[in-house]
Protein backbone atom coordinates (compact mmCIF):
# COMPACT_ATOMS: atom_id res chain seq x y z
CA UNK A 1 0.00 0.00 0.00
CA UNK A 2 1.46 3.26 -0.79
CA UNK A 3 1.41 6.01 1.76
CA UNK A 4 -0.35 9.02 0.26
CA UNK A 5 1.54 11.63 1.80
CA UNK A 6 4.66 9.75 0.80
CA UNK A 7 3.70 9.76 -2.89
CA UNK A 8 2.74 13.33 -3.02
CA UNK A 9 5.99 14.38 -1.30
CA UNK A 10 8.21 12.42 -3.78
CA UNK A 11 5.90 13.93 -6.76
CA UNK A 12 6.65 17.35 -5.45
CA UNK A 13 10.11 16.87 -5.11
CA UNK A 14 10.38 15.72 -8.60
CA UNK A 15 8.13 18.07 -9.97
CA UNK A 16 10.82 20.75 -10.85
CA UNK A 17 13.97 22.33 -9.77
CA UNK A 18 13.73 23.39 -6.02
CA UNK A 19 14.17 27.08 -5.14
CA UNK A 20 17.54 26.36 -3.08
CA UNK A 21 18.54 24.79 -6.17
CA UNK A 22 18.10 27.92 -8.26
CA UNK A 23 19.48 30.12 -6.13
CA UNK A 24 22.78 28.04 -5.68
CA UNK A 25 23.02 27.52 -9.37
CA UNK A 26 26.69 25.94 -10.79
CA UNK A 27 27.31 24.36 -7.34
CA UNK A 28 24.72 21.78 -7.41
CA UNK A 29 24.49 18.83 -9.76
CA UNK A 30 21.45 18.24 -11.68
CA UNK A 31 20.01 15.21 -12.30
CA UNK A 32 17.53 14.34 -15.16
CA UNK A 33 14.74 11.55 -14.86
CA UNK A 34 13.18 10.21 -17.90
CA UNK A 35 10.28 7.96 -17.33
CA UNK A 36 7.61 6.59 -20.12
CA UNK A 37 5.21 5.79 -17.05
CA UNK A 38 2.83 8.39 -15.29
CA UNK A 39 3.47 9.68 -12.23
CA UNK A 40 0.49 8.01 -10.73
CA UNK A 41 1.82 4.36 -11.95
CA UNK A 42 1.78 2.35 -8.98
CA UNK A 43 5.47 2.17 -9.74
CA UNK A 44 6.92 4.80 -10.19
CA UNK A 45 7.07 6.26 -6.74
CA UNK A 46 8.55 3.38 -5.74
CA UNK A 47 11.84 3.28 -8.29
CA UNK A 48 12.02 7.02 -7.45
CA UNK A 49 12.59 6.61 -3.98
CA UNK A 50 14.61 3.95 -4.24
CA UNK A 51 16.85 6.49 -6.37
CA UNK A 52 16.55 9.06 -4.14
CA UNK A 53 17.65 6.58 -1.37
CA UNK A 54 20.18 5.57 -3.37
CA UNK A 55 21.36 8.58 -3.76
CA UNK A 56 21.06 9.89 0.19
CA UNK A 57 23.40 6.82 0.77
CA UNK A 58 26.32 8.70 -1.11
CA UNK A 59 25.67 12.18 0.50
CA UNK A 60 23.32 13.71 -1.86
CA UNK A 61 20.68 15.99 -0.43
CA UNK A 62 18.48 17.75 -3.26
CA UNK A 63 18.27 21.50 -2.59
CA UNK A 64 21.86 21.18 -1.03
CA UNK A 65 24.07 19.42 -3.72
CA UNK A 66 21.72 18.06 -6.27
CA UNK A 67 18.46 19.35 -8.24
CA UNK A 68 16.34 16.38 -9.73
CA UNK A 69 14.27 17.29 -13.04
CA UNK A 70 11.99 14.97 -13.84
CA UNK A 71 10.09 14.04 -17.13
CA UNK A 72 6.86 11.92 -17.04
CA UNK A 73 5.33 10.47 -20.83
CA UNK A 74 2.20 9.08 -19.00
CA UNK A 75 2.35 6.00 -21.68
CA UNK A 76 2.87 7.71 -24.28
CA UNK A 77 6.10 7.07 -25.69
CA UNK A 78 6.10 9.19 -28.45
CA UNK A 79 6.14 11.82 -26.15
CA UNK A 80 9.94 10.88 -25.14
CA UNK A 81 12.04 12.48 -27.86
CA UNK A 82 10.44 15.69 -26.85
CA UNK A 83 10.77 15.33 -23.01
CA UNK A 84 14.47 14.19 -23.16
CA UNK A 85 15.08 17.16 -25.57
CA UNK A 86 13.50 19.48 -22.50
CA UNK A 87 16.47 17.85 -20.10
CA UNK A 88 19.33 18.36 -22.51
CA UNK A 89 17.66 21.81 -22.97
CA UNK A 90 18.66 22.21 -19.68
CA UNK A 91 22.10 21.41 -19.32
CA UNK A 92 21.40 18.76 -16.72
CA UNK A 93 24.67 17.12 -15.49
CA UNK A 94 23.46 13.58 -16.20
CA UNK A 95 20.05 11.44 -17.46
CA UNK A 96 18.66 8.57 -15.47
CA UNK A 97 16.49 6.75 -17.77
CA UNK A 98 13.74 3.77 -17.35
CA UNK A 99 13.30 1.41 -20.64
CA UNK A 100 14.94 0.39 -24.18
CA UNK A 101 12.26 3.20 -25.07
CA UNK A 102 12.94 5.92 -23.08
CA UNK A 103 17.09 5.33 -23.30
CA UNK A 104 17.36 5.38 -26.72
CA UNK A 105 15.12 8.96 -26.87
CA UNK A 106 17.93 10.50 -24.29
CA UNK A 107 20.61 8.88 -26.83
CA UNK A 108 19.03 10.72 -29.71
CA UNK A 109 19.04 13.30 -28.39
CA UNK A 110 21.74 14.01 -26.40
CA UNK A 111 25.65 12.44 -27.19
CA UNK A 112 27.74 14.50 -24.91
CA UNK A 113 25.52 14.59 -21.66
CA UNK A 114 25.93 11.13 -19.57
CA UNK A 115 22.59 8.85 -19.51
CA UNK A 116 22.43 6.46 -16.62
CA UNK A 117 20.11 3.48 -17.13
CA UNK A 118 18.24 2.42 -13.99
CA UNK A 119 16.93 -0.39 -16.12
CA UNK A 120 16.66 -1.87 -19.41
CA UNK A 121 16.28 -5.83 -20.38
CA UNK A 122 19.55 -5.97 -22.45
CA UNK A 123 20.93 -2.77 -23.84
CA UNK A 124 23.51 -4.45 -26.35
CA UNK A 125 20.65 -5.77 -28.11
CA UNK A 126 18.58 -2.57 -28.21
CA UNK A 127 22.04 -0.85 -29.77
CA UNK A 128 22.31 1.46 -27.02
CA UNK A 129 25.77 0.12 -26.10
CA UNK A 130 29.05 -1.73 -27.79
CA UNK A 131 29.41 -4.15 -24.97
CA UNK A 132 28.50 -4.67 -21.09
CA UNK A 133 32.05 -4.32 -20.04
CA UNK A 134 33.31 -1.76 -22.25
CA UNK A 135 29.80 0.49 -23.18
CA UNK A 136 31.72 3.13 -25.10
CA UNK A 137 29.55 6.23 -26.09
CA UNK A 138 27.77 8.56 -23.20
CA UNK A 139 25.57 5.69 -21.44
CA UNK A 140 26.55 3.14 -18.68
CA UNK A 141 23.42 1.33 -16.31
CA UNK A 142 22.48 -1.65 -15.36
CA UNK A 143 20.94 -4.65 -17.50
CA UNK A 144 17.73 -6.63 -16.61
CA UNK A 145 19.37 -9.40 -18.13
CA UNK A 146 20.03 -12.92 -16.42
CA UNK A 147 20.68 -15.10 -19.05
CA UNK A 148 19.37 -18.09 -16.77
CA UNK A 149 16.11 -16.27 -15.68
CA UNK A 150 13.70 -17.64 -18.05
CA UNK A 151 15.38 -21.21 -17.14
CA UNK A 152 14.67 -20.67 -13.37
CA UNK A 153 11.15 -19.69 -14.38
CA UNK A 154 10.58 -23.04 -16.21
CA UNK A 155 11.59 -24.76 -12.61
CA UNK A 156 9.43 -23.30 -10.85
CA UNK A 157 6.88 -24.09 -12.65
CA UNK A 158 7.73 -28.01 -12.77
CA UNK A 159 7.97 -27.84 -8.95
CA UNK A 160 4.56 -26.61 -8.57
CA UNK A 161 2.70 -28.07 -12.04
CA UNK A 162 5.16 -31.67 -11.74
CA UNK A 163 3.94 -32.99 -14.85
CA UNK A 164 3.41 -30.06 -16.96
CA UNK A 165 4.70 -30.57 -20.77
CA UNK A 166 3.86 -27.34 -22.76
CA UNK A 167 4.26 -24.12 -21.93
CA UNK A 168 3.71 -20.52 -23.79
CA UNK A 169 5.99 -17.82 -23.89
CA UNK A 170 4.72 -14.78 -24.59
CA UNK A 171 6.57 -11.83 -25.79
CA UNK A 172 6.99 -9.28 -27.50
CA UNK A 173 8.89 -9.61 -30.81
CA UNK A 174 9.62 -5.45 -31.70
CA UNK A 175 11.32 -5.12 -28.06
CA UNK A 176 14.88 -5.73 -28.47
CA UNK A 177 15.69 -7.98 -25.37
CA UNK A 178 13.09 -10.27 -26.99
CA UNK A 179 14.70 -12.23 -29.02
CA UNK A 180 17.57 -12.94 -26.39
CA UNK A 181 15.32 -13.85 -23.43
CA UNK A 182 13.55 -16.41 -26.38
CA UNK A 183 16.85 -18.22 -27.22
CA UNK A 184 17.73 -18.84 -23.37
CA UNK A 185 14.37 -20.10 -22.84
CA UNK A 186 14.40 -22.54 -25.75
CA UNK A 187 17.93 -23.90 -24.59
CA UNK A 188 16.45 -24.39 -20.89
CA UNK A 189 13.00 -25.90 -22.32
CA UNK A 190 15.13 -28.81 -24.02
CA UNK A 191 17.12 -29.62 -20.75
CA UNK A 192 13.74 -29.69 -18.90
CA UNK A 193 12.38 -31.73 -21.50
CA UNK A 194 9.53 -28.72 -22.18
CA UNK A 195 7.61 -27.81 -25.54
CA UNK A 196 7.70 -24.09 -25.89
CA UNK A 197 4.85 -22.38 -28.03
CA UNK A 198 6.44 -19.16 -28.81
CA UNK A 199 3.52 -16.24 -29.00
CA UNK A 200 4.26 -12.35 -30.06
CA UNK A 201 2.46 -9.43 -28.93
CA UNK A 202 3.52 -5.88 -30.71
CA UNK A 203 0.65 -3.98 -29.00
CA UNK A 204 -2.59 -4.79 -26.85
CA UNK A 205 -4.38 -5.60 -29.32
CA UNK A 206 -2.31 -8.94 -30.21
CA UNK A 207 -2.45 -9.91 -26.69
CA UNK A 208 -6.15 -11.74 -27.04
CA UNK A 209 -5.59 -13.47 -29.78
CA UNK A 210 -1.67 -14.83 -28.43
CA UNK A 211 -4.26 -16.36 -25.41
CA UNK A 212 -6.44 -17.58 -28.02
CA UNK A 213 -3.67 -19.44 -28.88
CA UNK A 214 -2.91 -20.63 -25.73
CA UNK A 215 -5.95 -22.71 -25.81
CA UNK A 216 -5.83 -24.15 -29.02
CA UNK A 217 -2.04 -25.49 -28.89
CA UNK A 218 -3.44 -26.60 -24.80
CA UNK A 219 -0.71 -24.77 -23.27
CA UNK A 220 -0.55 -25.74 -19.59
CA UNK A 221 1.30 -22.88 -18.04
CA UNK A 222 2.33 -19.19 -19.65
CA UNK A 223 5.55 -17.09 -18.77
CA UNK A 224 5.85 -13.74 -19.88
CA UNK A 225 8.76 -12.05 -20.86
CA UNK A 226 10.27 -8.98 -19.68
CA UNK A 227 8.78 -5.80 -21.51
CA UNK A 228 7.23 -2.67 -21.18
CA UNK A 229 4.02 -2.95 -22.68
CA UNK A 230 3.15 -6.37 -21.23
CA UNK A 231 3.65 -4.85 -18.07
CA UNK A 232 1.53 -1.92 -18.68
CA UNK A 233 -1.04 -4.46 -19.33
CA UNK A 234 -0.33 -6.88 -16.58
CA UNK A 235 -3.73 -6.58 -14.95
CA UNK A 236 -5.29 -7.67 -18.19
CA UNK A 237 -3.22 -10.47 -19.18
CA UNK A 238 -3.52 -11.65 -15.47
CA UNK A 239 -7.31 -11.87 -16.56
CA UNK A 240 -7.26 -13.68 -19.13
CA UNK A 241 -4.47 -16.38 -17.69
CA UNK A 242 -6.87 -16.76 -14.77
CA UNK A 243 -9.96 -17.11 -17.44
CA UNK A 244 -7.47 -19.90 -18.88
CA UNK A 245 -6.98 -21.50 -15.92
CA UNK A 246 -3.22 -21.05 -16.52
CA UNK A 247 -0.37 -20.79 -13.84
CA UNK A 248 1.61 -17.73 -14.83
CA UNK A 249 5.13 -16.82 -14.34
CA UNK A 250 7.09 -13.70 -15.20
CA UNK A 251 10.39 -11.43 -14.70
CA UNK A 252 7.88 -8.82 -13.76
CA UNK A 253 6.77 -8.56 -9.89
CA UNK A 254 4.43 -6.26 -11.14
CA UNK A 255 2.53 -9.22 -12.93
CA UNK A 256 2.39 -11.41 -9.83
CA UNK A 257 0.59 -8.61 -8.00
CA UNK A 258 -1.70 -8.19 -10.64
CA UNK A 259 -2.93 -11.66 -10.59
CA UNK A 260 -0.25 -13.88 -12.13
CA UNK A 261 0.64 -17.13 -10.08
CA UNK A 262 4.47 -16.20 -9.57
CA UNK A 263 7.44 -13.53 -10.08
CA UNK A 264 10.82 -14.59 -10.28
CA UNK A 265 13.05 -11.40 -11.76
CA UNK A 266 15.24 -8.58 -10.91
CA UNK A 267 14.45 -5.85 -7.85
CA UNK A 268 13.95 -2.69 -10.49
CA UNK A 269 13.77 -0.95 -6.86
CA UNK A 270 17.16 -2.12 -6.22
CA UNK A 271 18.29 -1.66 -9.62
CA UNK A 272 17.39 1.93 -9.22
CA UNK A 273 19.21 2.28 -6.20
CA UNK A 274 21.86 1.10 -7.65
CA UNK A 275 21.62 3.47 -10.37
CA UNK A 276 22.65 6.39 -8.03
CA UNK A 277 26.29 4.95 -7.66
CA UNK A 278 26.60 5.11 -11.14
CA UNK A 279 25.28 9.05 -11.18
CA UNK A 280 27.89 9.31 -8.34
CA UNK A 281 30.84 8.20 -10.34
CA UNK A 282 29.83 10.12 -13.05
CA UNK A 283 29.32 13.45 -10.98
CA UNK A 284 32.80 12.91 -9.82
CA UNK A 285 34.63 12.44 -13.20
CA UNK A 286 33.91 9.09 -13.89
CA UNK A 287 33.55 8.68 -18.06
CA UNK A 288 30.04 6.38 -19.46
CA UNK A 289 32.50 4.66 -21.80
CA UNK A 290 34.61 3.26 -18.93
CA UNK A 291 31.85 2.20 -16.72
CA UNK A 292 30.90 -1.22 -17.18
CA UNK A 293 27.03 -1.93 -17.27
CA UNK A 294 25.74 -3.86 -14.22
CA UNK A 295 23.58 -7.28 -14.13
CA UNK A 296 21.62 -7.77 -11.65
CA UNK A 297 22.39 -9.04 -8.31
CA UNK A 298 19.30 -8.98 -6.51
CA UNK A 299 16.35 -11.37 -7.56
CA UNK A 300 13.37 -11.84 -5.81
CA UNK A 301 10.39 -14.55 -5.92
CA UNK A 302 7.02 -13.47 -5.32
CA UNK A 303 4.07 -16.48 -5.16
CA UNK A 304 0.40 -15.21 -5.51
CA UNK A 305 -0.77 -17.70 -2.93
CA UNK A 306 -4.57 -16.37 -3.74
CA UNK A 307 -3.86 -17.60 -7.73
CA UNK A 308 -2.47 -20.52 -6.39
CA UNK A 309 -5.77 -21.63 -4.06
CA UNK A 310 -7.94 -20.17 -7.14
CA UNK A 311 -6.19 -22.53 -9.71
CA UNK A 312 -6.23 -24.87 -7.42
CA UNK A 313 -2.55 -25.85 -6.87
CA UNK A 314 -0.19 -26.54 -4.20
CA UNK A 315 2.92 -24.21 -3.48
CA UNK A 316 5.58 -26.70 -1.88
CA UNK A 317 6.28 -25.58 1.07
CA UNK A 318 10.59 -25.40 0.54
CA UNK A 319 9.11 -22.96 -2.46
CA UNK A 320 7.12 -20.84 -0.08
CA UNK A 321 10.31 -20.50 2.62
CA UNK A 322 12.66 -19.17 -0.53
CA UNK A 323 9.97 -16.27 -1.31
CA UNK A 324 10.70 -12.91 -0.51
CA UNK A 325 7.03 -12.14 -1.04
CA UNK A 326 3.92 -13.78 -0.85
CA UNK A 327 0.50 -12.02 -1.32
CA UNK A 328 -2.50 -13.68 0.08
Amino acid sequence: MIDRRAFLGTLGLLAGPLAVGAQQAGTIARIGLLFPTSPSDPRTPHFVEAFRKGLRELGYAEGRNIVIESRFAEGKWDRLPSLAAELVSLKVDVIVTFTTPATQAAKQATGTIPIVIAAVIDPVAAGLVASLAHPGGNITGLSQMVPELVGKQLELLKQVVPNISRVALLGNPANAGNAPQVRHAQNAARALGIRLQSLKARGPGEIESAFAAMTTERAGAVIVLIDSTLIDERTRIADLAARRGLPMVSGTIEIAVAGGLMAYGPSVRDMFRRAAAHVDKILKGAKPANLPIEQPTKLELVINLRTAKALGLTIPPALMLRADEVIE
